[in-house]
């Protein structure tokens, strides 16, 4: 039997429900006696199947084949024994020993892990008697592979055998019915198990040895000491694999329960590890007992497992009746903040029956696309926002009318207070200078007694003590004074804001008229000053190199005030300011300085979102510094469609009220929200800890006062969690992170988890249930209900727009082909080239192939050849437009005299280079071959509608000029960058937690600490740019249609800019161009220009060619003199010792073979484990293994195999999906039709297979490369050594022999301590030994001949470049180049000053004998 799921014998038999319950059953044997007509069939279970079921399928497939008995004897795995079982047990007796009839239906069997025991009211005896205990043994071991112990006890007396009673009983239980299901048995509702701890057994499954009866404890109090421990945890890093022999499973795993972690390790023969393979995965719970031991592989504790139970985690639930809507969530897209990805945040909040939930990450929306998919897959809102940087460009550097020339009467002051809170603290001291006509006037100083204790914090910053005070002016006394100095001057303050407003107060207070204008130098000094790196008092005086002062005295920093406003008032007269009332309108604020606060941003429907988009374009682009910042000014111009929240306490709003800041001001600030936000005091307790306000009670006042800002306005309040991470228990992951920062407060996270509706409501009980309710419930649903359902990214595709392209891509490929086929086009290739273009055209393609063509096309014009990638050379279109080298077509022949053409229809060629050479039948020329048959559907798909995917490979010395075209075709504004985003990967992740570990003096089981960086691992870092990849936007769009714009790296001086989201998530919207740039195109053209030769010209079915694959000779080495037992070194896809060693082993003869070998090569888990054992053990060989991914899809079409559901086969298998994809009915298919077990068992190891068309491409350039190694061997090694000139070293390879030799012996003995450059070299080495073996020798470098940075043949002679040289780069080398094409040198001295050659680089040239002959100075000449 060559499948032996039990569905293929009895499923069409059965019910559907049925079916269910049955599927996964492995038939172990069958066997039908037609003289009883009894069907019996021995099947495995993976796991439990009730007794019910096995009796309703025996009826229904008795009735539906009409035999008289259908049996089912089902087998399990140990793990399968428990109470579930008895029903089984029950029938097992009655059916087997008679005298149980009658006993057991009332008897009570009690199940444990090793023993069963059944107690009866009446015959006990009888069944011992019978034989019962004996036949339970044998039969419960046959059944579930356990050995038990069984006992049978009685209660009661019981009947003789040959009583009436008796006699009865068994007539009354000799048929046995029961009902058939519908539906397989569903879970029950999990219940707590403990109350301290989450997990539940109700529907706990035995994966593996017996059933755990005792509580488990925490991991993090275990140790070795412990010996047999119970504990429970999640799974992660979950490995198995078999021992070499296939009879023992390895199965390693670790679990957490958020104490700690441990490393779980089973070894089990592979029979009794089905069910606990089957059951186990990364993310599932368990509970388990082991032994606790050191082990000494991964030197650490590890527990051996001796049983595994499935469990249940108890999942926190949002209960509420009406649930809240959390409008205020960061994910991982947050940089180095948020820590949860945003598809698990929206499947949460749908989970617990939110209707939406809002995206709002730092700056960005990066999150948007992982939120969608998770929106659309869970059934729930997204709100798509922002958490924006906002900059409030209403500020003044002038505040109030202030008629005053720059050499009027200014009173420069400063004060000194008890706190920061304007609105609260007292005045300690008022210093001031009175700065008339351009100059110091007069001095103002005095202490003030603030009435209070001054704070500790508040003395160790200012000096001021609570005895400086005691004697002094109480703060009306000490204010009215300052204001008789100020006379009608114009007051001058540093972050005049803090100082006049704790004026205003302290008149308020008083009963005092407050009537002044005042000057704040802070935003003077930010909208005059450039590249200073923050704008305090001192720094600034820095800046203007004025004198030393003690800061945070008012006196003195009055002092240094007058001193520094002096120089801005020089700098304000400049720019042609003479009276106050001027500067804000000669001098605009720089909103590059500008404080940022906080501000949410949500988009109520598409034109807001559109305008979000915008906003954070002009956020990058425009206004960056630190933060994409956004000004009021410009948020106010693109508020349609958006709804403004003032955020958490960064907010402009809460900063405002924090600091004491007058109503009217309040009011201004807040008329930008549509809604106010409040937050739990959790998140904000770094104010206790701080000193910043004195209890929470101050905390909860701030809260009122927001509340009550709103009623005046009219606008509502909600209650948002600021969600940085998913579970309270993640804030650990967060600590890492920014411990890693170097934040100091790092272990006193906020709580700023995804908070349930009672919990909130909880938080908010402070200010009432009704007021609760409606700012945490009521509010917040409100304002979702305000947000259109949108998507952040348009459905469809969106392709730049070519007048004419469908026409012109149609004769562009009808008068190439016709130039090379012949007019007419031989019927089988018109059918294929319209087959393909009324697809390409029908589904709006063209304008990609003529966009395409015309890249490739320009760069050919410039002398660079354009490799084709991935799956485009199965489109004959790209062939006929000049875009693929690659012929897709079947093998044929075709005479390019006279046009005659011969194919090969039914696979007798792998490809046309694998054909013998002939002679036209016709005209007696050579006949060239081509064709490799490759299906089109692989690239367009089945029905030609999947988007293309046209990648093509520039030459790096052109890649910057194909982009340059690209703008040039579609305008500079609708053509960027293809942005990437970077995100925490393991290594840099581990790096943080290591630290984070060893400043808490903390050690970390292994376990715990790969816990610790999975947990951190995926948080963005930055953002960067695809190195070939340009998004064309059409012509009539915006980008902000799609997608924001950026600079890469938030590099504000970057000349490039960037789509927003990751390239990937808008691969299927609009046009992205794969333009990379390559070593091969690059060798191609020094290739040509050195030996005069066309490459497309050479013939890659040269025999020598093949011969190199498997041997140097053709070279006229040995595999001694090189260390190599092929002749592809340095070969382009040929020449890694993965690749030669699969050379080795597969020996290819022909073309097609290595059309195998590139796409085993570049594929995953097809070869090694998979096609190299194939070929070793001689079930088949290199030609006949799946090697491509199109060559599934045509072997199967060959096979008979029905087209559509080829394509469907190949496509699951590409993707490595198949097994869980592909079905039975697939299967079957294939091995009806002929294909052999092996290849379906391939098929199913694969995880990911490479495209005929770029295996082809790649195999066709390195033959044709391979070509010049051959013939032209000079030209070949100066192509090879100049796409390698960073890894070259002159110094070593000019040696000779004898040096590249020791020095390869240097590095192998470095053994893994060998850096990154060493191996690089390595293989420059290597390609320079088997240079020198065949006779040639690098020169050394030339003052006068050497390129800057090409290698040259000039007169057989291979000359390095100057950037051959280490530590030469080509700035240097270029410039070295450019003077001497101006004049010779004359000297050393002439060298260094024309070539601005530095004392180092003069150093190398000298050493390495460049400037050998050379003068040191020109004045030598004289003598």
């Amino acid at each position: 039997m060559q499948d032996k799921n039990i569905l293929n014998f009895i499923g069409d038999f059965i019910n559907a429900g049925l079916r269910e319950v049955f599927a996964g059953g492995t038939v172990e044997q069958i066997d039908l006696d037609e003289d009883t007509k009894k069907l019996s069939i021995v099947a495995r279970f993976d796991r439990y199947i009730e007794d019910n079921f096995i009796i309703a399928a025996q009826n229904e497939i008795k009735s539906a084949v009409e035999i008289n008995k259908a049996v089912i004897e089902p087998r399990y795995y140990r793990g399968a024994f428990s109470e579930a079982c008895v029903p089984q047990l029950m029938r097992a007796m009655k059916e087997n020993i008679a005298a149980a009839n009658g006993f057991v239906e009332n008897a009570k069997f009690s199940v444990d892990e090793d023993s069963v025991s059944i107690t009866v009211f009446n015959g006990a005896d009888i069944l011992v008697d019978a034989g019962a205990k004996e036949f339970l043994v044998k039969y419960i071991r046959e059944v579930f592979d356990l050995h038990v112990s069984v006992t049978i006890e009685g209660e009661g007396g019981a009947p003789k055998l040959d009583s009436p009673e008796y006699v009865q009983m068994q007539a009354d239980n000799i048929k046995i019915e029961m009902p058939v299901p519908e539906e397989a048995k569903k879970p029950k509702e999990p219940k707590q198990e403990y109350d301290d701890l989450p997990i539940s057994l109700t529907n706990a499954k035995i994966l593996y040895g017996n059933k755990i009866k005792s509580k488990p404890v925490p991991l993090s109090s275990i140790s070795i000491e412990d010996g047999n421990v119970t504990v429970w945890g999640k799974i992660f890093s979950l490995d198995m694999r078999d021992t070499r022999d296939g009879k023992r499973k390895i199965i390693n795993f670790n679990i957490t329960d958020k104490t700690n972690s441990y490393t779980v390790k089973i070894f089990e023969a592979t029979q009794n590890c089905e069910q606990l393979t089957a059951g186990l995965s990364d993310g599932k719970v368990v509970m388990l007992r082991g032994h606790v031991e050191y082990d000494d592989y991964i030197k650490t504790e590890c527990i051996k497992a001796t049983s595994v139970m499935l469990i249940e985690e108890i999942e926190i639930k949002d209960t509420a009746e009406e649930k809240r809507v959390e409008l205020h969530m960061h994910t991982n897209m947050s940089a180095m903040d948020g820590l949860t990805d945003a598809g698990k945040l929206v499947a949460r909040a749908a989970k617990w029956g939110h209707k939406a939930v809002a995206i709002t990450d730092h700056g960005v929306v990066q999150a948007y696309p992982a939120a969608a998919a998770a929106a659309k897959k869970n059934g729930i809102k997204v709100i798509y926002g922002m958490e924006g940087y906002l900059v409030d460009d209403s500020a003044k550097i002038v505040t109030g009318n202030a008629d005053m020339p720059l050499n009027g009467t200014f009173i420069v002051f400063d004060v000194e207070t008890t706190g920061l809170r304007t609105d609260r603290v007292r005045l300690t001291e008022i210093g001031a200078v009175k700065f008339v006509d351009g100059a110091e006037r007069a001095r103002f100083q005095t202490f003030v007694n603030p009435e209070m204790p001054i704070p500790a914090k508040i003395t160790e910053l200012t000096g001021i003590t609570n005895s400086m005070v005691a004697g002094a002016p109480k703060e009306a006394e000490a204010v009215r004074k300052f204001f008789e100095f100020c006379g009608d001057g114009v007051l001058v303050a540093h972050n005049a804001t803090f100082d006049t407003n704790v004026l205003k107060h302290t008149c308020a207070r008083n009963g005092i008229e407050y009537k002044y204008s005042h000057i704040d130098t802070l935003v003077m000094a930010q909208s005059l000053i450039e590249g200073i790196k923050n704008y305090k008092l001192d720094s600034i005086s820095n800046y203007f190199k004025l004198p030393k002062f003690d800061h945070h005295r008012a006196d003195e920093d009055a002092g240094a005030l007058a001193r520094i406003f002096e120089k801005l008032v020089a700098l304000c007269e400049e720019k042609g300011v003479e009276n106050v009332n001027e500067i804000n309108e000669k001098i605009p604020v720089n909103v590059k300085r500008l404080p940022t606060y906080h501000i949410i941003l949500l988009a109520k429907n598409k034109v807001g979102l559109k305008h979000l988009y915008q906003l954070i374009t002009k956020s990058n682009l425009d206004y960056y510094y630190r933060h994409p910042r956004i000004p009021r000014s410009e948020l106010l111009s693109h508020k349609e469609g958006l709804i403004v929240g003032s955020a958490c306490e960064a907010g402009q709003l809460y900063q405002a009220i924090y600091m004491g800041m007058p109503k009217d001001r309040l009011l201004e600030i807040a008329s930008i929200y549509d809604y106010l936000e409040i937050q739990p005091n959790g998140n904000n307790a770094f104010m206790l800890r701080e000193g910043m306000v004195e209890s929470e009670e101050d905390l909860n006042e701030i809260n009122r006062r927001i509340i009550h800002l709103a009623d005046e306005m009219g606008i509502p309040v909600v209650a948002t969690g600021d969600v940085h991470f998913m579970d309270e228990s993640d804030k650990i992951y967060r600590e890492i992170l920014m411990a890693g920062q170097g934040f100091k407060d790092a272990s006193e996270q906020a709580p700023l988890y995804l908070r349930t509706t009672q919990n909130m409501l909880d938080e908010f009980a402070y200010l009432g249930e009704d007021t609760a309710y409606e700012v945490v419930v009521k509010n917040p649903n409100l304002i979702a209900d305000m947000c259109e359902e949108i998507k952040p990214i348009p459905d469809g595709t969106y392709p730049p727009k070519i007048e004419g392209a469908d026409e012109e891509l149609r004769q562009i490929c009808y008068d190439r082909m016709q130039d090379y086929y012949g007019n007419p086009l031989p019927e089988y290739i018109k059918e294929r080239l319209d087959k393909e273009l009324d697809s390409i055209i029908k589904n709006g393609f063209a304008v990609l192939y003529i966009i395409a063509q015309k890249l490739v096309w320009n760069s050919m014009d410039n002398g660079y050849y354009v490799g084709s990638r991935g799956s485009v050379g199965s489109s004959f279109v790209a062939f006929a437009a000049g875009i693929s080298e690659v012929n897709p077509l079947v093998p044929h022949y075709i005479c390019e005299e006279c046009k005659h053409s011969e194919f090969f229809y039914k696979g007798e060629y792998g490809s046309g280079y694998d054909m013998p050479p002939k002679n036209c039948p016709v005209c007696g020329a050579d006949m060239h071959r081509d064709g490799h048959d490759i299906p089109f559907e692989t690239f367009l798909g089945f029905y030609g509608d999947k988007q293309p995917d046209i990648d093509l490979n520039f030459s790096g010395e052109y890649q910057f000029y194909a982009h340059r075209y690209t703008e040039e075709l579609f305008g500079k504004s609708h053509v960027f960058k293809a942005g990437t985003i970077g995100t925490l990967a393991d290594k840099t992740a581990f790096g943080f937690v290591k630290k984070w570990a060893e400043e808490k003096g903390i050690s970390l089981s292994r376990a715990e600490g790969d816990r610790l960086v999975q947990g951190c691992v995926g948080v963005k870092r930055t953002t960067g740019q695809h190195p070939g990849g340009m998004v064309v936007v059409p012509a009539d769009m915006d980008a902000e249609d799609f997608t924001p714009i950026q600079h890469p790296a938030e590099d504000a001086d970057s000349i490039h800019r960037t789509t927003h989201f990751d390239f990937h998530s808008l691969h299927d919207t609009i046009l992205k161009l794969d333009n990379l740039g390559h070593d091969v195109p690059t060798m191609y053209k020094h290739l040509e220009d050195m030996t005069g030769t066309n490459v497309m010209k050479i013939d890659v079915c040269d025999p020598k060619l093949y011969e190199l694959l498997t041997s140097p000779e053709p070279l006229g080495v040995t595999a001694e003199d090189i260390d190599c037992e092929t002749g592809t070194l340095s070969l382009p896809e040929l020449g890694t010792p993965f690749v030669r060693q699969m050379l080795i082993e597969s020996q290819p003869k022909n073309f097609s073979d290595m059309l195998q070998i590139s796409g085993l090569s570049h594929g995953t888990d097809v070869w090694i484990g998979n096609a190299q054992d194939l070929i070793k053990n001689g079930t088949c060989t290199i030609s006949e293994v799946i090697g491509t991914r199109d060559n599934i899809m045509v072997y199967l079409i060959n096979k008979g195999v029905e087209k559509g559901m080829a394509f469907k086969i190949m496509e699951i298998v590409r993707k490595g999906k198949a097994t869980s994809l592909l079905t039975d009915e697939h299967k079957k298919e294939m091995l009806d039709h002929g294909v052999p077990q092996w290849y379906l068992d391939s098929c199913m190891k694969i995880k990911y297979m490479f495209p005929k068309a770029h295996a082809a491409a790649y195999v066709m350039m390195a033959f044709r490369i391979a070509w010049f190694k051959v013939y032209h061997p000079l030209a070949f090694y100066a192509a090879a050594f100049t796409v390698r000139v960073d890894d070259f070293d002159a110094n070593i390879i000019c040696k000779g022999l004898e040096g590249i030799q020791q020095h390869m012996e240097y590095i192998k003995s470095l053994g893994n301590e060998a850096s990154e450059k060493d191996k690089k070299f390595q293989i420059v080495l290597e390609i320079a030994l088997e240079m020198c073996q065949r006779g040639y020798q690098c020169e050394k470098v030339n003052l006068l001949e050497s390129d800057a940075e090409n290698f040259q043949v000039i007169d057989n002679r291979l000359i390095p470049p100057f950037m051959a040289l280490p530590g030469l780069g080509q700035a240097v080398a270029q410039g070295i180049v450019d003077a001497r094409n101006e004049a010779p040198f004359t000297s050393i001295e002439d060298l260094a000053a024309r070539g601005k050659v530095g004392k180092s680089i003069l150093e190398t040239l000298q050493d390495h004998g460049v400037l050998n002959g050379l003068p040191e100075s020109d004045q030598l000449q004289l003598f």
